[in-house]
């Protein structure tokens, strides 16, 4: 769910925290389908990829796409949308369906508190978007809506936890997560790290009702027993 928390004595926030954003928005790049990139292979189902953003930040916070995610300027945020993305029966997933107008300054300005970069969204779109939807305000309504509808689980007491002496698993990490969202099994959740094991972004596998549905065996995640540590924020 959107938060919009007044007491900043909360530093970690799972979603955006008081994002407003600007009068303007810049407008993105166009985006065109890279030679063969173009697959339109039926859609079997749907991923919900969540980038944590105190880690991406840590790294990009100098990426001029990165500025309203990493700057502050419109908020603070936790986990933002990365892309909802339609799924094939194998690793062949559909992209590039068909050619991607440039988003409007609207529907920027709708979506940047959940997905905070102009060229994402724009990226979003033209890759996935457009093999699920013929308008973008479908197709972001149905990630705003699902985004909508999580809660997240206490992600500052949780980045703490080997600070206590217990190491943060990956199951450890998704079992919080379910046990937060009532019809969200563990089985529907993959965690991404970088190399060195700090959370990067968790991806919901759903069925083609955009319901949690079990990953298939080719769905990216690290192992379950394997660490995570979870980035606060901060130098």
């Amino acid at each position: 769910m959107l938060l919009c928390v007044g007491a900043s004595s909360l530093p970690v926030q799972s979603q955006a925290w008081q994002c407003v954003p600007p009068n303007a928005v810049p407008r993105p790049k166009p985006e065109t389908a890279p030679a063969n990139a173009v697959r339109r292979t039926p859609v079997a189902g749907y991923t919900l990829a969540l980038s944590w953003s105190r880690e991406y930040c840590r790294s990009n916070r100098n990426d001029p796409d990165a500025s309203f995610q990493c700057d502050g300027r419109i908020g603070e945020f936790g986990f933002i949308v990365h892309g909802l993305w339609p799924e094939g029966r194998g690793p062949e997933y559909p992209q590039y369906c068909r050619k991607a107008d440039v988003l409007s300054v609207q529907a920027i300005t709708q979506n940047l508190c959940v997905t905070p970069s102009p060229q994402l969204q724009q990226h979003a779109w033209a890759k996935h978007g457009t093999c699920m939807a013929r308008k973008p305000d479908t197709y972001f309504g149905a990630a705003r809506l699902l985004f909508s509808a999580l809660e997240f689980p206490d992600m500052d007491r949780l980045s703490r936890q080997e600070q206590k002496g217990t190491p943060l698993s990956v199951t450890d990490f998704t079992d919080a997560l379910a046990k937060i969202n009532p019809g969200l099994p563990a089985s529907a959740i993959r965690v991404q790290t970088n190399r060195k094991g700090w959370l990067k972004e968790v991806r919901l596998c759903l069925n083609k009702k955009f319901r949690p549905s079990a990953c298939p065996a080719h769905a990216k995640g690290v192992r379950g027993n394997s660490r995570i540590k979870i980035w606060r924020g901060g130098s």
